[in-house]
């Protein structure tokens, strides 16, 4: 499967779709519908609609369509309806003006103080009715659809190019782990004869310091010493994390958490091989971890 990253953006249009020939004749000029799609990174899927009046009532319905497409990531859809260019004011029909007539003396036949209806309020509830004849759902379903679609891909391409980093950057970690990995004998073994050094001074100034017991001392002193350096447990926790990074990377699909989680746990273990670093060599391994993990962390929390 492919890898997504929550980042995206997408838009679409098209016109409305009257279900009858005299609302398509009425409305063909009424306007454009137009819908954007915005996505950046969220630790869950939040979705969140800005539309017209006229499509509200078509928000569970985009809801449960990108719900049933999109995982995680903060998504804000846009719908709008753009008028027609050369579109006038619609003429309110003798059908709609009866109608709005008699809603008007039955509303004031209760409320005899309530406003009588004004050129442009008649102009404005005839647009919204001509908005509600035409029926913008199928349309609506169907540019978002498109924009959906469109969406995806975007956020395919920059999942792939994020994967590709993520790999670069395994690649990295792995030759500074190599590196990392012949050090530790090397310098125990160094620091074992520096040990043996001191005490065989020491005990050609004492004279009375049997060689064994010097031996020993030395020893115990170089054992302790390789102990207290020892990043083998750590350099072996670093590499199996990079072998799961790497496994779940070639698998794809909704892998982001997961690799936070295993981001974490690499950004601990090279802070521990910096702390128990005893050689400048260690020490600037330890530093390059560091920065490369930094980088993956910023770039995994865009993964879905």
């Amino acid at each position: 499967m492919p890898v997504y990253s929550m980042t995206g953006y997408a838009s679409g249009q098209n016109g409305p779709t009257g279900s009858h020939s005299e609302a398509e004749a009425r409305h063909a000029a009424t306007g454009r519908l137009g819908v954007e799609i915005r996505s950046v990174n969220s630790r869950f899927l939040d979705l969140t609609f800005k539309l017209p009046e006229e499509l509200r009532q078509h928000e569970p319905a985009l809801r449960e369509l990108l719900a049933g497409k999109l995982k995680r990531g903060k998504v804000e859809l846009r719908a709008s309806i753009e008028s027609a260019a050369g579109a006038g004011i619609g003429e309110p029909s003798t059908k709609l003006l009866q109608r709005l007539n008699g809603l008007q003396d039955s509303i004031k036949s209760w409320l005899p103080e309530a406003r009588a209806l004004s050129v442009a309020d008649v102009l404005r509830l005839a647009a919204g009715d001509n908005g509600a004849r035409g029926d913008w759902g199928p349309g609506l379903t169907e540019v978002t659809e498109k924009a959906l679609k469109a969406l995806l891909s975007a956020r395919e391409r920059e999942g792939a190019r994020l994967a590709k980093m993520l790999q670069d950057h395994l690649a990295q970690l792995r030759k500074l782990t190599a590196q990392a990995l012949p050090l530790v004998p090397v310098l125990v073994e160094q620091q074992r004869t520096r040990f043996l050094e001191r005490w065989q001074e020491a005990m050609g100034l004492s004279g009375g310091t049997p060689p064994e017991a010097a031996q020993d001392r030395a020893l115990t002193e170089a054992t302790a010493f390789a102990i207290r350096i020892d990043v083998a447990e750590e350099l072996t926790r670093l590499d199996s994390h990079l072998d799961e990074i790497e496994r779940l990377v070639k698998k794809g699909g909704e892998i982001g958490k997961r690799l936070d989680f295993l981001i974490q746990e690499l950004h601990r273990e090279a802070n521990t091989l910096g702390s128990k670093s005893a050689t400048l060599e260690l020490t600037r391994i330890g530093v390059d971890m560091k920065v490369l993990i930094e980088q993956m962390r910023e770039q995994v929390q865009n993964i879905e």
